[in-house]
């Protein structure tokens, strides 16, 4: 008759499987933390046209399509504010998904650390 496992222990490849999703969630966090990056400098970019919009005067073109063509300025003023919250989504929603990995890393690393004080040395 076979000794019960202890909960404890686990087997090789169960640990090999944690060490993979650990290493997984890492590169899963450093991909969104480049995109929050990415959605960061656009939003600045897109305040930074909105204040030269505020300031313009006369004539206002805006790209459409890789052309640029005439528009007013409310057009032109909500169509940045569009961008800006369109951004502003787009970064809380990859803030909370890195957010979310960054406690499945830690309760992951927190495993491994465990794991490896059990190993006999």
């Amino acid at each position: 008759m076979e000794n019960p496992k202890n909960p404890q222990q686990l087997n090789e490849n169960e640990i090999e499987g944690m060490i993979k999703d650990y290493q997984t969630v890492q590169a899963q966090m450093r991909n969104l933390a480049m995109q929050v990056d990415q959605y960061q400098a656009q939003r600045s970019e897109v305040e930074n046209a909105k204040i030269e919009l505020d300031k313009a005067s006369g004539k206002i073109y805006a790209t459409v399509g890789g052309i640029m063509v005439e528009t007013d300025k409310p057009s032109a003023l909500k169509n940045v504010q569009e961008k800006i919250e369109i951004l502003e989504i787009r970064l809380q929603a990859s803030t909370k998904q890195y957010n979310d990995l960054k406690s499945r890393e830690k309760t992951l690393r927190d495993k491994l650390t465990e794991l490896s004080k059990q190993q006999p040395k």
